[in-house]
């Protein structure tokens, strides 16, 4: 009798459902936010570091990183780093709540994803309203 090869028996693994058939939510979408603003404050961390050189480089130095993040692309960038920074920490904080057993339920978790996209939202136009007001007003 012959023996039947071994991958003639093994039956393929079964796939995961690809992302064009899952339904999205707001934990879904707040969790994929919270990895993608971890990237984000790492790349401002690097914004951080240039700051931190310019400062000790001296004045040209610092005038020039003062123009580049003075100019509109420069705020754009500082102004998302800023969301990122403030979305990461409310979103931490949610997770903290989790980590302890609170706001599970499903209501709970989709309203806890609302409010910390709206709060970051806020907080983000909050302190750049105070930076254009110091900014902007004798």
């Amino acid at each position: 009798m012959a023996e039947k090869s071994a991958s003639a028996s093994v039956r393929p693994r079964p796939l995961s459902p690809h992302v064009q058939i899952w339904r999205w939510s707001i934990t879904m979408a707040s969790s994929i936010l919270h990895r993608m603003t971890g990237v984000a404050l790492a790349g401002g961390a690097v914004l951080v570091v240039w700051w931190l050189y310019a400062v000790a480089m001296g004045p040209e130095a610092y005038q020039f990183y003062q123009w580049a993040s003075g100019s509109i692309p420069g705020m754009v960038v500082l102004a998302g780093f800023t969301w990122s920074l403030s979305y990461h920490l409310m979103n931490g904080i949610r997770h903290l709540f989790w980590d302890v057993g609170y706001g599970f339920a499903v209501k709970t978790a989709e309203m806890s994803g609302r409010a910390v996209f709206v709060l970051s939202f806020l907080a983000t136009a909050a302190i750049w309203a105070f930076v254009l007001y110091q900014r902007f007003v004798p």
